[in-house]
């Protein structure tokens, strides 16, 4: 079992199994809220400039701020970048509404940390009903019984952006809600913020629901309590997070989309930053150490394999 370095264990007793769901009011509250602002407002206010400005505003976030931004770089840290740059991502990365920074390597790593053992709670793996996964997922919590330290490297718990980000994670949205009112009055916002939120929110749940149940699988994690599966044609609209049985294979990959025809826009923006000079050290399954309980199922040797997070 490879580990998560950000989680620590307390003692033998640490354990990713046993553990209660329980209602979350603020995550419930804040989904709620957007979801209803969504359907009322999107109907009333829906005209053909919000739904493009809710469009580009969900690609960009996603794209550079979630998948860019905290996935690949804050939590995995597969690519390097100016300071300024990753503080530019990781903003772009809390305007998708999921949480500040802090709290994505936590909600992350905690996942990453329980589906690395033989057995954890079914919280962690996806194998419930959609709608009880749905409520579980959107609107509440697990408490483990004995969970592990939760220690962020000096590197990030120490940057004063980042921190102030994670106080201020849900205020993020008002500079963003007043540029959209002045350039196009309600519309924009409810599109831009509430539609956009709204979208991200369940389309993250979805992808994650349906990657660790269904699709294709190129490698196999032995002693890994769930297996990631790619999701062909969804993988390419999740800007690359699609393909997760590749990154549960290949964590540390700044490269989703390994074979042909794996379209990962993550990918895409990622070169064209190294193009400009503003990203280099991209690494692929080639550049990472071998893992042993990594296989490929069709018996070929893995070019390389994600060592520990």
């Amino acid at each position: 079992m490879s580990t998560v370095h950000r989680m620590q264990p307390q003692g033998p007793e640490t354990n990713p199994v046993e553990g209660t769901v329980r209602w979350s009011p603020v995550k419930s509250i804040w989904f709620s809220t957007f979801l209803v602002v969504a359907v009322v407002g999107g109907y009333y206010t829906f005209s053909l400039d919000a739904v493009l400005v809710g469009f580009v505003t969900t690609v960009v976030t996603l794209c550079l701020g979630h998948t860019i931004g905290l996935h690949r770089l804050l939590i995995h840290r597969s690519f390097e970048c100016p300071r300024w740059l990753e503080r530019l991502l990781v903003h772009l990365g809390t305007l998708v509404g999921m949480g500040g920074p802090m709290q994505m390597l936590y909600l992350h790593d905690i996942r990453d940390w329980a589906q690395r053992h033989p057995r954890c709670h079914s919280f962690f793996i996806h194998r419930h009903a959609m709608w009880k996964d749905f409520l579980w997922q959107l609107h509440g919590t697990i408490e483990l019984a004995h969970p592990p330290r939760f220690v962020i490297e000096p590197r990030v718990a120490d940057d004063p952006v980042h921190r102030f980000i994670q106080r201020t994670w849900m205020l993020q949205q008002v500079p963003l809600a007043a540029l959209l009112f002045a350039l196009g009055g309600l519309p924009w916002v409810v599109w831009g913020v509430a539609v956009r939120i709204t979208v991200s929110l369940i389309g993250h749940w979805l992808v994650g629901y349906l990657a660790h149940n269904r699709g294709a699988r190129d490698w196999q994690l032995e002693g890994h309590a769930v297996q990631g599966y790619n999701l062909g044609g969804l993988g390419m609209l999740a800007m690359g997070e699609g393909w997760h049985n590749n990154h549960h294979a290949f964590p540390e990959s700044a490269r989703l989309g390994l074979e042909r025809g794996q379209f990962d826009l993550g990918w895409c923006a990622l070169q064209a930053l190294q193009r400009l000079g503003l990203a280099w050290n991209l690494r692929q399954p080639a550049d990472l150490p071998p893992r042993p309980e990594l296989s490929r199922l069709d018996g070929q040797t893995p070019a390389g394999g994600a060592g520990s997070v």
